[in-house]
């Protein structure tokens, strides 16, 4: 398609697994990892997991979890599942697993109508911490010691009234490297930001706001590179086939922020953002938003998102807790997220996919979870007297276990059989079980006799610490771990290696909140040798052991919509006096009498407001009109808007009729929560019949929001048609310069008669809109 291109995969596929490992008791024996994925990676297993969160757990599978919803409606069953949690091998094939709540145990202290919403998941202190959101607002916490419970409510955690002027719900939790824990929460319009206690079980210190922006939710945090990154997602997300929910981004060198776009902006400004990660693209998608992230055993990001297939948007109506609802199919998508110039971009910026991808590297070239009593294929080095055997847990099933008597300053190690060549992740969860103060476990990331690097949690040092040793020389990286860093513990350690650089990092959970980090240089260019694990001056355990060829990241974005020459046919630069028309019959009403001062003067088009509009059924705004060029084409405007207060807006459209269309807009909209306050956006609508619902919608009318506006902003509409599907496709961009531009996401409706370029000045009478000019160029 014309809009938004494809983009050949570059992340690598492990081509010779090692064997699987064996499932725990009661569960099936994982099959081979699959090639491929096709989105959604639910489908067949439920029909929605809206607002999904995912991690990897200490059994080796990764888990899902999402809003409450009708998730097997398709089915035949007529109820909710209340925080429904998903299991898998691969993070493409799914099964059930349960639900965080039963519908008759629901905490006593929930209001009667309430609805539990966008759960977080993470590993901390050895237990699973879900948080989780009240739709009559609020946020409660619940803990497990499995990732699928049973689950002890701890309460509320957030009340309504929280300090932040938004909706108290789509938190998310996160800990920084010096181990103070964070809540982030807000939505419809603004994101907060509090510090925690020590167990992350209350709020402690100020409420701090970090974002503005129409309907701004769902932010969640990750720690890369020494920048804080804000994901967060705006615009509608729950409205079927009209839904406009965009990922957004922001960045700073503090949890608390500022946050600031790509384009610099700070979030917390009181306009549209830029910085888009994830929109729709015009394929069977829409609404692509709330989101996490996961990383899988190659290094690799990923997106963990909803879409709603715009095929079918819309469950029929349901009977819920609070009332009978037509609520979004939001099934669950996982995309590659790559790294361009210290930005996130979901798969280059082609967006959501819908055909086959490269599945998520789960099976590594050495892997184990230590699941079955034998060390075939592992040998003994190092020490003397020590004993290593495997052992049943709980939670993680089979773990690693060194036990005996440790022979102090040399270090026991086991290490594999097969040998790791060239650039590779290698990993383990890890943690000391043996008493005092000293000691040290590592992650053995390359052993070749006497040429060894390992990653070290010394708990003597207290510190993340890599050692590089020929034989000969040795030589120490390390950085501290924070004063309650709990050594008992698991902690996942990885160790990235590309090329001559290592880096080392420390987390309770892999969800991009490191605890430590070390970055080192070794002789050989990537791993080259055997893997496995170390322990030095104490006894410790080991599990989820792997290492994978190494991810290989994409670093160019796809290309931006390219233009053709100028078409001055369907062009006006407004030069001369007078109506529009007059100068260029070219141009015609709707509604013409009712914009009487609308003149062009001084090489412009001056139009004030009118106190009219056209939305659904209140049809009652001017709009100047004229033909479109065949083909595909872009319409770009340059307007300078003066509006102050809420819902007075200006822009261009592609027109059908009053009941459909395209339109982006400067719009000036209320924002919730703060009176007297309004938000400048850029607003990309659609209007159109929304079949789908029950009763069927007549017209209906859905916003996503792009880049952000200024006193002088230019707008594009890009035009494709979908032959195929026999579809209109338009996509937005917006401009403060006229040369750098936001390019946002995809609106698509039903091909039925003509468009037409229009222009409109409306909603709230008292502001001018002057419009510099109106060009048209072909698409190429």
């Amino acid at each position: 398609m014309a809009l938004l291109g494809g983009l050949a995969l570059s992340a690598s596929l492990v081509t010779a697994p090692g064997a699987a490992t064996a499932a725990p008791a009661g569960r099936a024996a994982p099959q081979a990892p699959p090639a491929t994925y096709t989105n959604p990676v639910t489908a067949g297993t439920v029909d929605t997991l809206p607002d999904p969160t995912m991690v990897r757990a200490k059994d080796g599978a990764w888990y899902a979890y999402g809003t409450t919803n009708p998730i097997f409606s398709s089915k035949g069953e007529t109820r909710e599942h209340f925080l429904p949690i998903l299991r898998s091998t691969d993070m493409v094939t799914w099964t059930y697993a349960g639900d965080v709540f039963a519908q008759e145990a629901r905490p006593s202290w929930w209001r009667s109508n309430t609805r539990a919403w966008a759960p977080d998941i993470r590993y901390l202190d050895g237990r699973y911490y879900l948080t989780y959101s009240l739709s009559t607002s609020g946020i409660g916490l619940a803990t497990s010691d499995s990732p699928t419970g049973p689950w002890t409510d701890r309460g509320q955690l957030v009340p309504p009234n929280s300090g932040c002027p938004s909706n108290a719900i789509d938190q998310a939790l996160f800990t920084d490297s010096d181990g103070t824990h964070y809540l982030y929460w807000g939505s419809y319009d603004t994101i907060c930001v509090s510090a925690m206690n020590a167990t992350a079980t209350a709020l402690r210190g100020p409420v701090t706001q970090i974002a503005r922006g129409r309907r701004a939710e769902g932010g969640f945090v990750v720690n890369r590179g020494g920048w804080y990154y804000l994901f967060y997602s705006d615009g509608g997300c729950c409205d079927g086939a009209f839904s406009g929910y965009t990922v957004k981004v922001g960045r700073s060198k503090s949890p608390r922020g500022p946050f600031l776009a790509p384009d610099g902006q700070d979030l917390m400004d009181l306009r549209s953002h830029a910085g888009i990660v994830a929109a729709a693209n015009g394929n069977t998608f829409v609404g692509p938003g709330h989101n996490a992230i996961t990383t899988d055993l190659a290094g690799q990001d990923w997106l963990v998102y909803h879409g709603i297939p715009s095929a079918t948007p819309d469950f029929p109506p349901l009977n819920t807790v609070d009332g009978v609802k037509t609520l979004s199919q939001r099934p669950l998508l996982i995309d590659r997220l790559d790294w361009i110039g210290g930005w996130p971009v979901l798969r280059a910026g082609a967006g959501p996919s819908d055909t086959p991808q490269a599945a998520p590297v789960t099976t590594g070239v050495v892997q184990s979870g230590f699941e079955t009593a034998s060390l075939a294929g592992w040998r003994l080095r190092g020490g003397k007297g020590e004993k290593w055997s495997v052992t049943q847990v709980p939670d993680a099933g089979g773990v690693l276990t060194q036990t005996g008597s440790p022979t102090k300053g040399l270090p026991a190690l086991l290490t594999s059989d097969t040998r790791v060549n060239g650039d590779s992740r290698v990993e383990a969860d890890l943690r000391i079980t043996g008493g005092g103060s000293a000691g040290a476990v590592g992650l053995v990331v390359s052993e070749r006799g006497n040429d060894r690097v390992t990653a070290w949690l010394d708990r003597g040092r207290k510190a993340l610490l890599v050692s590089v040793s020929d034989g000969k020389k040795s030589t120490e990286t390390s950085a501290p771990l924070p004063a309650g860093f709990d050594y008992d513990d698991w902690h996942n350690v990885a160790v990235e290696v590309r090329g001559h650089i290592l880096t080392a990092q420390v987390s309770e959970d892999r969800l991009g909140d490191p605890l430590g980090t070390v970055t080192a240089t070794v002789p050989d260019a990537g791993v080259r040798g055997r893997v496995g694990v170390a322990s030095l001056g104490t006894t410790v355990q080991a599990d989820n052991l792997s290492a994978a060829d190494l991810y290989v990241p994409v670093t160019e974005r796809v290309d931006d919509p390219q233009l053709g020459p100028l078409l001055p046919a369907y062009s006006d630069d407004f030069d001369g006096t007078g109506r529009p028309e007059a100068g260029d019959p070219a141009w015609t009403w709707v509604r013409g009498a009712g914009a009487a001062n609308a003149v062009k003067a001084d090489g412009a088009l001056t139009w004030p407001t009118q106190n009219a509009e056209i939305y659904t059924t209140n049809n009652t705004a001017s709009v100047l009109t004229r033909p479109t060029p065949a083909g595909d084409y872009v319409v770009e405007a340059k307007l300078a808007f003066n509006g102050t207060r809420g819902n007075q807006q200006a822009g261009i459209l592609l027109y059908e009729n009053d009941d459909r269309w395209f339109k982006l807009a400067h719009s000036v909209l209320p924002l919730t929560g703060l009176a007297n306050t309004v938000l400048h956006q850029t607003e990309f609508g659609k209007e159109a019949e929304r079949p789908t619902t029950v009763p069927a919608t007549a017209v209906f009318n859905g916003p996503m929001f792009g880049g952000p506006p200024a006193v002088t902003t230019w707008l594009r509409l890009a035009y494709h048609y979908d032959a195929v599907h026999n579809e209109n496709e338009v996509r937005m961009a917006t401009s403060t310069d006229g040369s750098s531009w936001t390019w946002g996401g995809v609106w698509t409706m039903p091909k039925r008669g003509d468009l037409k370029i229009g222009l409109v000045s409306m909603n709230a009478s008292g502001a001018l809109a002057t419009f510099d000019y109106v060009h048209t160029y072909p698409l190429k």
